[in-house]
């Protein structure tokens, strides 16, 4: 029995209409035509907002696909591509990020936020629900909407269906023509001992051996369809090198780490469940029991494997000997700190090296290289944080890079960044405290490993250059390459807020059918930051409350909210002896401005519409 369709009938608050979707770039998986609302009129419309860098962007894309295939006849998906990043709203970029990721929707480009602007959206991911007269009925921010979105469907579907304003039928969905490559979109690239690579091709959900050359494809390992078995990935990425000369895998979507034997071919699962990680799941234990969140890149460090955890933020470690897991390092929180690992912030980790005492990471969302000492104490080499990138060498502490996936020791112990959105090869030295520029021209590099007789002076690095789906081999130069500096901030515009205090509302409505889940205490949280610190006089620090005063501090005019907001929900109907409950989560990073006469009242949507709005 459906109960949310039996729940008593409540008014619908004022409706608003949606706005038109328009974006520079134009659409994409539409056979080249142009979508308006008005051709949308009839359908239950869900507004994606993403970016391809999000991870959390990723996970909705996955969270969606179900719905979108169960009401393909009266639900459209529009993807609203919304760049973070200077790279993101390059039109082709959108265009292989599309293919890269299997979006089988039509998407906006939208490179000058023109769309994301009238919606007055804030954050990456953000969902947006327009019933078939073209109305917005809700809003939600983050990830784990899904249920909630599939039950307001089924909603909009009975009551529009009843009106006769419901129209069945086939979307706009014109999906492209094929491209033939060995390899598309390749992730990483994994040196094994006879000479030969190992490349992960992510968007083929495969491994491909190639011969010594990189080129020739020896065998494939996977069927090429996304799934868990035996013989599947889904958007597999990281590849490490065991000590029993088995192959570990970062089976990214699957949410798992694999083994892959070289010798027999057998591929077997070692860590995850196949499901995500939430907040409030367990953190360690018998590694085929405990959820992971995107594992992106894996290295052997200090007799562990240790797992790029992307989706959360953190560090994770796997122990062949008692096949167990762990969190090493990070909070879950989205952003730069340095210090104790259980205290460190990182942002999307996608790319580790191991390199005798030190575990370099390519913490990509803040544009940073961080390293892991074998004191378990964090620090950065480049990068200052989540809204400052750009290409600029020379001192390490002025630095930029755009959004990096990859890392690779050096003989010297100087590392290699796959600088992706930069389209290049990057350097940093430690002993020198410099960064320089290796090689540009390639397409957004992901990953690089390092070939040829190291004592001959000669060493050469093998590039993957994912977005040209291939592999590059360069000469590792003698002086670096020189280029203009450049330096970017992330392109939103700040909102303006008035001096002293400012009142912090998260909006979060229980889906229909659904009620706050108080089992075990409170179902809420609420964490707030700022960069700089000295931008809140006070308000920062976590508690229980979605609702919270604080007070900017004198004398800082500029500057970035950092707000981190849960609430549990579950199924409200005391005859359910095993309610079914979901996690929203979401992070917001709100750039501000101190100016007079600015808001006094700062609302962030988790889910639902923010009435207060609709009252000023």
């Amino acid at each position: 029995m459906n109960h949310a369709a039996s729940a008593p009938h409540t008014p619908r608050r004022a409706r608003v209409r949606a706005p038109e979707l328009v974006g520079k770039g134009g659409w994409l998986n539409t056979g080249g035509r142009d979508l308006s609302l008005a051709d949308l009129r009839g359908k239950c419309v869900i507004v994606d907002f993403w970016t391809f860098c999000c991870v959390n962007c990723l996970h909705v894309l996955d969270e969606l696909r179900e719905l979108e295939e169960r009401h393909r006849d009266t639900v459209v998906i529009i993807g609203v591509h919304s760049p973070k990043f200077v790279h993101e709203a390059e039109h082709q970029a959108v265009v292989d990020a599309v293919e890269r990721y299997e979006v089988e929707h039509p998407v906006l480009d939208d490179p000058e936020l023109a769309t994301w602007k009238q919606y007055a959206v804030r954050a990456w991911p953000t969902l947006v629900v327009i019933d078939p007269e073209g109305y917005v009925v809700a809003q939600h921010a983050g990830e784990g909407h899904a249920h909630a979105i599939e039950t307001l469907v089924g909603e909009l579907e009975a009551e529009h269906e009843a009106k006769g304003t419901l129209r069945r039928g086939d979307g706009p969905y014109v999906p492209p023509e094929p491209v033939a490559t060995d390899l598309r979109f390749p992730g990483k690239a994994l040196r094994l001992p006879g000479g030969t690579f190992l490349v992960s091709d992510t968007t083929r959900h495969q491994l491909v051996e190639l011969a010594a050359d990189g080129e020739t494809v020896l065998r494939r390992i996977g069927s090429g369809e996304r799934g868990f078995g035996a013989d599947a990935f889904s958007e597999p990425q990281g590849l490490a090198l065991l000590p029993d000369g088995k192959v570990a895998v970062a089976d990214t979507v699957n949410h798992a780490i694999r083994t892959f034997d070289p010798e027999t071919g057998e591929v077997a699962t070692v860590a995850g469940t196949g499901k995500q990680w939430w907040q409030g799941s367990a953190t360690s234990g018998p590694a085929r029991e405990v959820d992971l969140s995107s594992p992106w890149d894996v290295a052997w460090w200090q007799d562990r494997l240790w797992i790029a955890m992307a989706g959360v933020h953190q560090l994770w470690t796997y122990d062949p000997a008692t096949e167990t897991v762990e969190a090493a390092a990070g909070t879950t929180n989205e952003g730069l700190v340095d210090g104790p690992a259980a205290e460190a912030w990182f942002a999307q980790p996608s790319g580790l090296a191991a390199a005798g005492d030190r575990l370099w990471v390519a913490d990509s969302e803040t544009s940073a290289v961080r390293w892991l000492d074998t004191d378990l104490v964090v620090h950065t080499a480049v990068g200052t944080g989540l809204f400052d990138f750009g290409h600029r060498d020379g001192d390490a502490a002025q630095a930029l890079l755009q959004h990096p996936l990859g890392v690779t020791a050096l003989p010297d112990g100087s590392v290699a960044v796959s600088d992706t959105y930069n389209h290049a090869l990057r350097r940093y030295d430690p002993a020198t405290g410099e960064v320089s520029t290796l090689a540009t021209d390639l397409r957004e590099p992901s990953d690089a490993v390092l070939v040829g007789d190291e004592g001959s002076g000669d060493p050469e690095i093998v590039v993957v250059e994912s977005a040209r789906h291939r592999l590059t081999r360069l000469r590792l130069p003698e002086e670096a390459v020189r280029v203009e500096s450049v330096a970017h901030r992330t392109q939103r515009a700040a909102t303006e807020v008035g001096p002293g205090k400012l009142r912090l509302d998260v909006i979060f409505q229980a889906p229909a059918g659904q009620k706050l889940d108080l089992r075990y205490g409170p179902s809420t949280r609420l964490l707030v930051s700022s960069t700089p610190p000295e931008l809140l006089a006070s308000g920062d620090g976590a508690d229980t409350d979605l609702s919270r005063d604080l007070v900017l501090a004198d004398g800082v005019t500029e500057g970035v909210l950092h707000v981190s907001a849960m609430a549990a929900s579950c199924d409200d109907d005391p005859a359910i002896e095993y309610p079914a409950c979901h996690v929203h989560q979401q992070d917001w990073g709100v750039p501000v401005r101190v100016v007079e006469g600015g808001t006094e009242r700062l609302a962030l949507v988790l889910a639902g519409m923010d009435e207060g709005a609709a009252q000023e």
